[in-house]
């Protein structure tokens, strides 16, 4: 045998969408890495696009960054860091994609998701804290749990703990289609509110009479006129600068407005008179903490609240995914299997 000698080491990657700061993700492979103390990784069998997504594609914060995409995601534990307790090798989970936010009311100045910075789940195999990994309700298919976490998370912290909804209150969730909507809807018929959803859509509306909506509203109706006996209590705005005028004429005295998003536009014009008169009040909200998951894996659970599913993309189809999103087609979540 020669002297040269070659020391071989096995390397192994990971196939993961990657945006590199080019505003186009690419489908690439990637050296693929060990977990950490404290840390699991979790080999993904399903993931789901959110509209996060295509929001830190566009972020100009991310020209600079390499990361891979994706916050929610579901699939079985494959090795563990040291110090790790709460879960065990082969344990089917799913991913909290809230960053280090335990408490409910000591709220980041700025949420950190999975997914943006740090590596996200549009991948094989993801690397996360152990205190976000959580067991798979057994009634969930892996589609159905890979899409769970990001948008059921923001509808729960906004009905709940921002919004305090109750049992036989009006909510109107205007622009009904999104995975945050969907989920609103649900949670609030499970615990008896009455619900009314807006879209231009009629297929989206027919939908969502068929999940639970008690009242349906074309987005081009008069307003007034069909809330004029039955007002709402809460509303649930992800819009913005579209719907947003006409809010004030529908919601009760004392009645709350909560925002989690822009869609529209980010600009809106507001009564002041009317706002303090008729005492609104406007809150807004983002994801949600630890304690907020762990109360919706509970209503989840109790109540065998199951995502829609729109549509189900293989990983490496994620440009299809990306358009359909963006052009606001979906009802429900988009997921991706992972093989």
């Amino acid at each position: 045998m020669s002297d040269n000698k070659r020391e071989w080491k096995e390397v192994f990657s990971l196939k993961a969408v990657v945006f590199n700061g080019n505003k186009e993700p690419s489908f690439s492979e990637l050296p693929e890495q060990q977990p950490k103390k404290g840390e699991v990784k979790v080999r993904l069998k399903a993931a789901g696009l959110n509209r996060r997504d295509l929001f830190v594609l566009k972020d100009s914060l991310n020209e600079q960054k390499q990361f891979i995409l994706g916050s929610d995601g579901a699939g079985i534990v494959e090795s563990i860091g040291d110090s790790v307790s709460a879960v065990h090798l082969q344990d089917e989970v799913i991913i909290n994609p809230s960053l280090y936010w335990d408490k409910i009311e000591v709220v980041p100045e700025l949420p950190q998701i999975l997914g943006s910075p740090t590596d996200g789940t549009f991948a094989e195999t993801v690397i996360v804290p152990q205190e976000n990994v959580y067991l798979k309700p057994s009634f969930l298919s892996w589609e159905e749990a890979g899409v769970l976490s990001l948008s059921a998370l923001t509808a729960y912290r906004a009905l709940f703990t921002k919004g305090q909804l109750q049992p036989k209150q009006h909510l109107l969730i205007p622009g009904i289609g999104s995975g945050v909507a969907t989920y609103a809807l649900k949670f609030a018929k499970a615990i008896g509110a009455t619900v009314t959803v807006t879209s231009r859509n009629e297929q989206k509306l027919q939908k969502a009479k068929e999940i639970g909506a008690d009242y349906l509203l074309n987005t081009n109706e008069d307003w007034q006129r069909v809330f004029q006996y039955r007002k709402a209590d809460l509303i649930l705005d992800s819009i913005g600068s579209a719907t947003f005028p006409k809010y004030f004429e529908v919601l009760k005295p004392n009645g709350t407005i909560v925002n989690f998003g822009q869609s529209s536009g980010s600009e809106v014009e507001l009564s002041l008179k009317e706002f303090f008169y008729s005492q609104f009040n406007l809150l807004g909200t983002s994801m949600g903490s630890k304690e907020e998951f762990d109360q919706m894996i509970q209503l989840v659970t109790d109540y065998k609240i199951k995502p829609i599913i729109d549509r189900t993309y293989q990983l490496s189809e994620y440009k299809l995914a990306l358009k359909r999103m963006a052009a606001g087609l979906q009802f429900g979540n988009i997921a991706f299997t992972v093989n």
